[in-house]
């Protein structure tokens, strides 16, 4: 067999030629009347008729129902988390006796900024005498300090 012998299995059908006349019926196939007969129709998607769209049935959500200050309600939902570093970080990257301060911490590269606060975690081990100062610090992390025999101020 060769291509030219090749012959479809599915018999070939006209094609229903919509909007223009002819031997199918009066309508054309785009049933009677209404704006989906028309030529050139499209109904934009949401659109009900001129009713309302179902988006503008629901109020807004975004803090409504709330009794509080906006500002204050603003900030609850968007309220800026501090850093954080663990006491292996502190371990590694300080010596006996060290201070460690916001400024240290963020000259030594272990925290990009302080901006929103820095906070100290308890995960890992801490060998060495450390002091914390003007920083937040967890209360298994200000164990593990005092245990080293370092201080938190």
């Amino acid at each position: 067999m060769q291509l030219h012998q090749l012959k479809p299995t599915i018999k070939h059908k006209d094609r229903k030629r919509v909007g223009r006349g002819g031997k199918k019926g009066t309508f054309s196939g785009r049933g009677s009347k209404g704006q989906k007969s028309r030529a050139g129709h499209r109904i934009r998607p949401g659109f009900r008729g001129g009713d309302n769209p179902l988006w503008k049935l629901f109020p807004k959500q975004r803090g409504a129902g709330k009794k509080t200050d906006i500002k204050h309600a603003f900030f609850q939902l968007r309220r800026p988390k501090p850093s954080t570093v663990s006491l292996e970080k502190l371990d590694s990257n300080f010596h006996e006796g060290d201070k460690v301060t916001a400024k240290n911490l963020v000259k030594k590269g272990i925290v990009r900024t302080a901006k929103n606060g820095i906070k100290i975690l308890g995960t890992g081990e801490l060998k060495k005498k450390l002091i914390i100062s003007k920083l937040k610090v967890s209360a298994a992390a200000r164990e593990k300090i005092l245990k080293a025999g370092g201080e938190v101020n």
